[in-house]
């Protein structure tokens, strides 16, 4: 874990700070020294990266458009500068890759004020694809995972109207980065800024910035992480460290973004997704099992009992066998007393 950081700070996006042979001798020696070792693979099948082949109506086109989103060589805008927009880019390729990097590079910028922008953009890992919504320009009560760039603090502002004062605890700066997991029976809540589901999340100044602004989403036995670079110092930090969460395979990844009477330009570089091919012990495999439905370990999620497991096929066996085995024994039972019974009528009877 520690190689792969300190690698991509090196020289991750074609960034060269110092000599070919250092950087290789220092991954080396910091990749032999690890015992948890980490290596990435490109996958561009769910990448976005320019020159944006592929992107479009056309049959071989990997990634769906919807909304008022607009493709040039240099970006892809979600929404423009304007009042009441929406857009959406899909990968048409659903992931089953058990360990993955996204690493996303993004720009938001517009003519408003400093806190009067919105409303930010949303990265989705998730079961439906291509469904507008109210969640930043897609669907709610979705199923996966949302990560959310929040630009507009409705939450102050309503308190600010009721001229209410925040406790030094419920007080946060926006642009603001969470994350949340859902199996479609929660709902975003837009007043609250999406507190009461949340994972947890960090301040992030990315509006009208120089110089380029990233984050990376990082899924790996099962944590979620998520880190910011966003200073152009080129180095991550730490955003949000969730262990437990269990996502399924197969889901799709997409991006979304929304204007309401504020608005910005919601830009996308690049979406660079890495396949991670990690170290597991014979215990991390026999505990990594599959997953159906997505939730959280220590968090309640309603209208599914996440302490359940699908059942084997193995153990369905068994129950049917039982219980078949339990009918015969009760038929057996039943013909044993209906043949005493009779052998006594017939006695009564002479």
């Amino acid at each position: 874990m520690a190689a792969d950081i300190v690698r991509r700070r090196l020289w991750a996006r074609g960034r060269w700070k110092v000599p070919w042979t250092f950087l290789f001798l220092a991954s080396l020696l910091l990749q032999t020294s690890c015992a948890d070792q980490t290596e990435e693979y490109l996958k561009r099948e769910h990448s976005l990266t320019k020159p944006y082949q592929g992107v479009g109506s056309s049959s071989s086109s990997l990634w769906d458009l919807t909304g008022n989103v607009l493709v040039t060589p240099q970006y892809v805008r979600l929404t423009p500068d304007q009042q009441s927009k929406q857009g959406a880019v899909w990968n048409r390729v659903p992931c089953y890759l058990r360990d993955w990097e996204l690493q996303v590079h993004f720009k938001i910028h517009g003519q408003g004020k400093k806190n009067l922008n919105g409303d930010g953009f949303a990265i989705w890992y998730t079961k439906d694809k291509m469904q507008s919504g109210p969640v930043f320009g897609s669907k709610d009560n979705f199923v996966g995972l949302g990560v959310f760039v929040d630009t507009y603090p409705n939450e102050e502002k309503q308190h600010e109207s009721q001229k209410k004062r925040y406790s030094p605890g419920m007080q946060r700066v926006f642009p603001y980065i969470s994350a949340m997991v859902s199996n479609g029976s929660l709902t975003y809540d837009h007043s609250r800024d999406g507190r009461p589901t949340e994972l947890g999340g960090c301040t992030a100044m990315v509006r009208n910035l120089d110089h380029d602004t990233f984050f990376v989403i990082r899924y790996v036995k099962r944590r979620l992480t998520i880190m910011i670079d966003i200073d152009g110092k080129h180095e991550w930090k730490d955003c949000l460290d969730v262990p437990g969460v269990r996502l399924p395979r197969g889901y799709y990844f997409g991006a979304s973004a929304v204007t309401g009477d504020l608005s910005d330009n919601h830009d996308l570089i690049s979406l660079k997704l890495y396949q991670l091919s990690v170290t597991r012990s014979p215990d991390e495999e026999a505990a990594d099992k599959e997953v159906f439905i997505p939730s959280v370990d220590n968090m309640k999620l309603p209208g599914v009992d996440q302490s359940s497991e699908p059942m084997s096929g193995f153990a369905l066996f068994i129950i049917v066998f039982f219980s078949i085995l339990g009918l015969v024994f009760a038929a057996v039972i039943l013909l044993i007393v209906y043949n005493k019974w009779q052998e006594r009528s017939r006695k009564h009877f002479y």
